[in-house]
């Protein structure tokens, strides 16, 4: 079993920044990629960024440029740096990732960024 926790939200004008933290504890040593995703009011949740256990990192086309996902292993940690924030990057973003062991899903609690304009 894996916890996830997420911190870092909070409320930012647009074009600020923010840094959102995702701290992983329990079966750590079994975890895979670690991605980020968010919600908007009344819309799916949708995906934002990968990062793989050998550092590799992907992200979506509508925040490639301005988010850094990023990994300390050591510390089971990962962040999303979230520079030239927009209106519409306001969402409850959740920390995620899976059992290499069995597939399964784990997911924090979600932590709230409203950017205002």
């Amino acid at each position: 079993q894996v916890q996830l926790v997420e911190s870092g939200g909070g409320l930012v004008q647009a074009g600020g920044s923010l840094t959102l933290s995702c701290a992983a504890s329990g079966s750590t040593s079994t975890i895979g990629d670690m991605r980020w995703y968010r919600q908007a009011p009344g819309k799916p949740r949708v995906w934002v960024a990968t990062i793989s256990a050998s550092g590799g990192t992907i992200y979506h086309d509508s925040v490639k440029g301005r988010f850094t996902i990023s990994r300390d292993s050591a510390r089971n940690t990962v962040n999303l740096q979230m520079n030239s924030l927009k209106p519409e990057d306001t969402s409850v973003y959740y920390c995620n990732t899976y059992s290499t062991r069995n597939g399964i899903n784990f997911w924090g609690q979600g932590t709230q960024v409203t950017v205002s304009s």
